[in-house]
C-alpha cells in the first residue's frame, strides 16, 4: 500500500469512481456502526469506569475524567487526517479498506491487552491509542457512502447507519453491563467483535483497485493547512458544521445528565434511577429506529433533507419542554419518547445532507467528512463541561432552556445552506 502518487500535479484524486453498491451494503453499514457505537458505549461508560474504580476506587472520577479528556485531544483530528490519508491511498484494496482494516486489527490488538492492566498510567496509554484506532475506521467508513451511492439513495444509506448507531449505543452498555464482573473477558469480546466486523465488511463489499489514479503527496503543510475549509468559499460546509455542532451541543448537554435529573431533579432514590434510566433508554431507543428508517426513506423519495432536520429540531426542543412542565418520570418518559423520534429523524437526514455540502463534489470526502465529525465530538465533549455550569449557577431547569436554544440555533444555522433542499 502506498499513499502517495508520483504526480504531484493532481490536487485531489481523479478519475477514481467506486463500484456500484452491492445489494449486502445497506445491511453492512448498519452491522458496523452498531459494532462501532456498541463498543464505543459499553467500553467508556461501563468497563473504563469499572476498570479504573478496581485500580483506585478513591480517585476514579478524577482519573476517568483525566483520560477522557486526554483521549478526545489526541482523537479530536483523527478522523480529518485519516480521511486525507486514505483519500490519497493506493491499494488493490481500494482508498477506505486498509484503513478500516489497520484500525480494526490494532483495536482488537489493544482491547485483548488492556483488560489485565492494574495501572492508571498503561490504562491511558493503552486507551488513547485504542480510540485513536477505532476513529480511524470510523472515518473512512463513514466517507463510504458519499463512495458508493448517489445523492437521491444517501438518506436510506445514512438509516442504515443510524440504525446501527442508536441500536449499538443502547446495546453496547447492556452487554458491557453484564460482562463488567469479567473485565478481560469483556474487552475481548469487543475486540473480537471489532475485528470480525470490519474484516467482513471489507470482504463483502470490495472497492476497486486505486493504485493507478493520481493524487497529489501530502507534506505536513499540505495536511494541516486542507484541515481548514473556508467558509467564504464554501458557506454551505461551514453553515452545515454550526447547524450540527449547536444541535449535537443540545442534545447531548440533557443527555448526559439524565441520571443527576432523575435523582436531583425528578427526586427519585438513585437505585430507582439506575434501573428508570434504562427504561427511558428503551423508550428512545423504540422511537428513534422508526424515525431513522422513515426519514431516510422519505428523504430520498421527495429529495429533501433541510426540512426534516427542521422537524427533528422541532420535536427535540419540544421534548425538553416537557419536563419544566412535568418534572415527574412520566415527564421524562414522554421527553424521551419525543425526542426520540426527533433524533431519529435528525440522524437519518443530516448524514445525507452532510455529504451533499462536501467541496469539490466529495472529491476529498474522507477529510472533509472527518472535519463534519469533529462537529460531533467537540460538542459532546463540552455539553458535560457547559452543563455542569448551568446546573452549578442556576439550577436543573436551565438544562432543559438551552438545550431547547441550541437546537433552535441548529435551525437558524441550517437555512443559509443553498446547495441542498
Amino acid at each position: 500500500m502506498s499513499i502517495t502518487s508520483n504526480k504531484p500535479h493532481a490536487a485531489e484524486p481523479v478519475g477514481f469512481h467506486s463500484p456500484q453498491s452491492p445489494r449486502g451494503l445497506m445491511p453492512s453499514l448498519a452491522v458496523l456502526a452498531l459494532v462501532m457505537f456498541a463498543s464505543y458505549a459499553g467500553l467508556g461508560q461501563v468497563l473504563l469506569p469499572n476498570q479504573l474504580a478496581a485500580i483506585d476506587v478513591a480517585h476514579k472520577v478524577q482519573n476517568l475524567t483525566l483520560i477522557s479528556s486526554a483521549s478526545f485531544v489526541f482523537t479530536l483530528l483523527t478522523q480529518p487526517i485519516i480521511g486525507s490519508f486514505s483519500d490519497r491511498t493506493r491499494s488493490r484494496m481500494g482508498r477506505r479498506a486498509p484503513w478500516i482494516m489497520i484500525g480494526g486489527a490494532v483495536g482488537a490488538l489493544l482491547l485483548v491487552g488492556i483488560g489485565s492492566l492494574t495501572s492508571v498510567v498503561w490504562v491511558a496509554i493503552f486507551w488513547i491509542v485504542l480510540q485513536v484506532s477505532l476513529n480511524a475506521v470510523q472515518g473512512p467508513f463513514t466517507a463510504i457512502i458519499p463512495d458508493r451511492y448517489p445523492r437521491n439513495r444517501r438518506g436510506v444509506a445514512s438509516a442504515m447507519f443510524g440504525i446501527g448507531t442508536a441500536i449499538g449505543l443502547t446495546l453496547g452498555v447492556v452487554v458491557a453491563g453484564q460482562l463488567a464482573a469479567k473485565l478481560g473477558i469483556a474487552y475481548a469480546v469487543f475486540g473480537g467483535l471489532i475485528l470480525v466486523a470490519t474484516l467482513l465488511f471489507v470482504l463483502l463489499n470490495r472497492d476497486f483497485s486505486s493504485k493507478g489514479v493520481e493524487a497529489a503527496p501530502i507534506t505536513f503543510r499540505s495536511l494541516f493547512a486542507g484541515l481548514w475549509i473556508s467558509p467564504r468559499k464554501h458557506p454551505d460546509f461551514a453553515w452545515a458544521f454550526a447547524a450540527r455542532f449547536f444541535f449535537i451541543l443540545g442534545y447531548f448537554m440533557v443527555l448526559f445528565f439524565e441520571l443527576y435529573l432523575l435523582t436531583d431533579y425528578v427526586g427519585l432514590p438513585l437505585a430507582q434511577a439506575n434501573q428508570t434510566i434504562g427504561i427511558l433508554a428503551i423508550v428512545n431507543l423504540a422511537t428513534t429506529l422508526p424515525a431513522v428508517l422513515i426519514g431516510g426513506i422519505v428523504s430520498d423519495r421527495i429529495g429533501r433533507r433541510k426540512v426534516f432536520v427542521y422537524i427533528a429540531s422541532a420535536l427535540v426542543a419540544i421534548g425538553f419542554l416537557i419536563p419544566l412542565l412535568l418534572p415527574t418520570v412520566a415527564g421524562m418518559a414522554i421527553m424521551s419518547a419525543v425526542s426520540g423520534i426527533g433524533f431519529g429523524l435528525y440522524t437519518a437526514c443530516d448524514t445525507a445532507l452532510m455529504t451533499e455540502v462536501l467541496p469539490r463534489d466529495g472529491a476529498a470526502a474522507g477529510k472533509d467528512l472527518g472535519i463534519l465529525n469533529v462537529a460531533t465530538n467537540l460538542p459532546q465533549a463540552l455539553s458535560t463541561v457547559a452543563g455542569g455550569v448551568l446546573i452549578s449557577a442556576l439550577g436543573y431547569r436551565a438544562l432543559f432552556v438551552c438545550g431547547v436554544v441550541f437546537v433552535i440555533i441548529a435551525v437558524f444555522a441550517l437555512r443559509p445552506i443553498k446547495s441542498v433542499r
